[in-house]
């Protein structure tokens, strides 16, 4: 078992979310320790290390794990790899890469790893050979892997849990997508310290998506204005501009004109500075409508 890895995802994990040495031993040990431990100087003992990946957002299995595995950077860049074609919705590049990685012992003799391939076979089985249930029982089986008690989940566990009810979102499964969110709700406030900011965004977003579809607008309302707060928090843009045509969306549905107003000529005016016209047609032709109601 190499300890030197540990000390140096440590510092990777670190470095990745903007945290000092300080900041990272405070109430944990001094930051002499730390600097000694992300240069394999020592080892530390079980409970410090339980509080460092505590305060890292991942499991302390993980370190052990790396510790153990000779191929780590091996699953970095598979794991990279599919989180790309999930933005991009590149199905069949992850069914490919699941069909090639069965049989690689390092992904299934792990169970990170292996959760991390049953994860994307569940995302699979949804989005193209059309089975939600069963795509919904792999998915469960992934996050079981490595949380049988599902307390507390760790940045992964949560991601799952997304894709768990992005499948009851499209299904029109509303209050079973709304009651998984609710589980990890209370968790949200300590994904400061996760390495992607992202997650908090898609399920506020995705929450308020629910609520809307349940005509519970106000509610819709709130989780928007949470998700853009979170944006300027962590200064970061993603779904910015979707979080403000929302919010237009719901006041339009309350019959709030000029509030509706307001909010789609922002959330135009920020797409149009991503250089995303996707959605340019829909809110022009939405503003002219509301125009018009405005001059009656």
């Amino acid at each position: 078992m190499d300890f030197s890895k540990i000390g140096e995802e440590i510092f990777m994990l670190r470095k990745s979310i903007g945290m000092s040495q300080t900041e990272l031993s405070k109430g944990i040990c001094t930051q002499a320790q730390i600097s000694k431990i992300e240069k394999g100087l020592v080892y530390p003992y079980a409970t410090t290390l339980y509080q460092i990946a505590k305060k890292l957002g991942v499991d302390l299995n993980y370190f052990f794990d790396i510790a153990s595995s000779p191929n780590i950077s091996y699953i970095k860049e598979l794991e990279s790899l599919l989180k790309q074609y999930r933005r991009k919705m590149e199905y069949k590049k992850i069914q490919d890469i699941i069909h090639d990685e069965r049989k690689n012992p390092l992904v299934i003799n792990n169970k990170y790893n292996f959760q991390l391939l049953l994860w994307h076979q569940g995302i699979c089985l949804y989005h193209l050979d059309n089975q939600p249930k069963e795509a919904i029982s792999i998915l469960n089986q992934a996050i079981e892997l490595t949380n049988q008690h599902l307390k507390v989940y760790s940045e992964r566990e949560i991601e799952i849990i997304n894709s768990k009810s992005v499948i009851y979102f499209e299904q029109h499964e509303y209050d079973l997508m709304l009651l998984e969110y609710k589980g990890i709700m209370g968790q949200l406030d300590s994904l400061h310290t996760q390495i992607d900011p992202t997650i908090k965004t898609r399920i506020l977003y995705n929450t308020a998506k629910g609520l809307t579809r349940k005509e519970e607008y106000e509610q819709s309302i709130h989780y928007c204005m949470e998700g853009i707060e979170w944006c300027q928090e962590t200064d970061n843009m993603y779904l910015f501009a979707e979080l403000h045509y929302h919010i237009g969306y719901n006041y339009e549905a309350l019959n709030d004109w000029q509030s509706a107003y307001e909010f789609m000529s922002k959330a135009l005016f920020m797409f149009d500075i991503q250089n995303n016209h996707q959605y340019t047609p829909l809110i022009h032709r939405k503003l002219d409508d509301i125009h018009h109601l405005l001059l009656q």
